[in-house]
């Protein structure tokens, strides 16, 4: 008779059932952190857009400001007081705080029977080539007249269609436009369209050439972003107002762009379409990494685990605690942030969803607060990354002692921070420990012997009168926060603060 041949011990197949087990788990934390490097870099890219509108809306807004004090100042004096003109322009400093204004002026309205006219009555040059002269009709030009006459009917700020290059000698094609707001005569009703109209005593405005206009925005453009600005909401070469790419060598071109965008302006009355995309450096800026890190060690631990495996006959219980060890490792890698050590964006919005669930079932209040350091890159860009390094993990540490030991403390970003409190009987409690954190930030700290003071913008919801969901909650917390920077930084502000 033939013998049956044995059957292959369990303990021979054992360290490759291991190695295929950790291997599928490699996987499956490197896609999870595939995708949460792609959310947060949309995140960021939204961030980007958010603020480089921001930063043309608040350009556009200052520029109305400073022609309404021009307006305001015809409510004393006449439109040919030429001195008092030049007096209220000489206290803007152009040169520091509008360095985009190439010239200020003032029209006339002249309602003639047969044709009536706007000649330009004063001219007040800016930092550039100016685009309008003495006594030229600016209500001859068709685009110029559409802006004055929805400054006229409106009583507000209103902006030209794109304008070609400013006369005079050297000047390339770039584009501007002219901003305009009507002056009226003093003391009488504005009600009505008709009552516009009728005491319309002429407009001021203020021309801008576009490379100057962006130049002179606060902030920077987001690097490894390319931004392009169109007249109108068709984008083409024709209404091309504005292009900014990364430099050369910066990534810029190198192949077809991971994220785009296009956004519509309304400024003046006037739309404006900007689209933004980024190039490699982007990516290379501000994506994560983590998911080859992951991989590495994932394959690596594999590789160790299976080989523990085969000394597990000898020696099991010392080989299963190296494993457990080795396991919650790789799981405390993926979940926190490997610089500070606090739980990243997977691990905290897992225990947010867990205390907004104790919320339902028993009552009481969850509060999310979303931190932002101030001017962050600048101690970064002076001092190295690895000062900046130093002081992201003191932070994380001021923070973590200025909330409860039941509360979380994550980091989501470059020098953003998040907190989770639950279990608060009152809203009350979460703006005191919120406090507490922007007085404990704000103390200046000492790195290499250097003393480094920042502060930061906070923004705080609370569940569930600021929303019932995560999703909810998390969008209006960083709102606020978004609002406390506009506001100056260093501040707090609640989602249920008006706008």
């Amino acid at each position: 008779m033939t013998s049956e041949p044995d059957p292959i011990p369990v303990t021979r197949l054992l360290p490759w059932l291991v190695l295929v087990a950790m291997l599928a788990v490699t996987w499956g934390l490197w896609d999870h952190e595939r995708q949460v490097s792609r959310k947060e870099l949309h995140a960021q890219f939204g961030f980007a857009l958010r603020d480089t509108v921001g930063r043309i809306e608040q350009g556009e807004s200052a520029c109305g400001q400073m022609l309404r004090g021009l307006q305001a100042l015809f409510a004393t004096t006449d439109l040919t007081a030429r001195a008092a003109v030049r007096a209220y322009v000489e206290t803007l400093q152009l040169d520091a705080n509008y360095s985009g204004i190439q010239e200020i002026g003032v029209i006339r309205w002249v309602p003639t029977a047969r044709k009536p006219f706007a000649p330009v009555i004063q001219t007040v040059p800016g930092l550039g080539s100016p685009r309008e002269t003495l006594g030229q009709d600016a209500w001859a030009d068709p685009v110029r007249r559409r802006a004055m006459e929805r400054a006229r009917d409106s009583g507000l700020p209103a902006l030209s269609d794109k304008l070609g290059a400013a006369p005079g000698p050297g000047r390339d094609a770039a584009p501007g436009f002219v901003l305009y707001l009507p002056v009226y005569a003093r003391g009488e009703a504005l009600e009505s369209l008709d009552q516009r109209r009728a005491t319309l005593l002429g407009w001021v405005y203020a021309s801008f050439g576009m490379d100057e206009f962006m130049a002179s925005l606060s902030g920077k453009q987001t690097p490894g972003t390319s931004l392009s600005l169109f007249d109108g909401v068709s984008p083409s070469e024709a209404s091309l107002l504005f292009r900014a790419s990364p430099p050369a060598g910066d990534g810029a071109g190198s192949r077809e762009s991971a994220l785009s965008a296009r956004e519509y302006l309304v400024l003046g009355g006037h739309t404006w379409t900007l689209c933004l995309r980024t190039e490699k450096a982007f990516e290379a800026r501000f994506g994560r990494k983590n998911d080859q890190v992951i991989a590495v060690i994932g394959i690596c631990l594999s590789l160790s685990m299976a080989l523990l495996v085969w000394y597990m006959i000898a020696g099991r219980a010392h080989a299963l605690r190296l494993a457990d060890a080795m396991t919650g490792q790789l799981r405390h890698m993926a979940q926190h942030d490997p610089l500070t050590g606090l739980p990243n964006r997977a691990l905290f919005s897992d225990r947010v969803r867990q205390k907004l669930a104790d919320a339902d079932r028993r009552g009481g209040h969850v509060a999310m607060v979303f931190i932002d350091l101030d001017r962050f890159k600048q101690i970064n860009d002076s001092h190295g990354h690895a000062v900046g390094d130093l002081l992201l993990r003191q932070v994380a540490k001021r923070i973590s002692e200025s909330v409860r030991a039941s509360d979380t403390v994550g980091r989501i970003g470059g020098d953003e921070f998040v907190v989770l409190m639950g279990d608060l009987a009152d809203a009350e409690t979460a703006l005191r420990i919120t406090e507490k954190i922007l007085i404990s930030v704000a103390r200046p700290f000492r790195i290499h012997g250097l003393e480094l003071a920042v502060s930061c913008s906070m923004g705080l919801a609370v569940h569930p009168g600021d929303g019932s969901d995560e999703a909810t909650l998390t969008r209006n917390a960083d709102q606020a926060m978004y609002r406390a920077k506009g506001a100056g930084r260093n501040c707090l502000k609640q989602a249920a603060d008006p706008a």
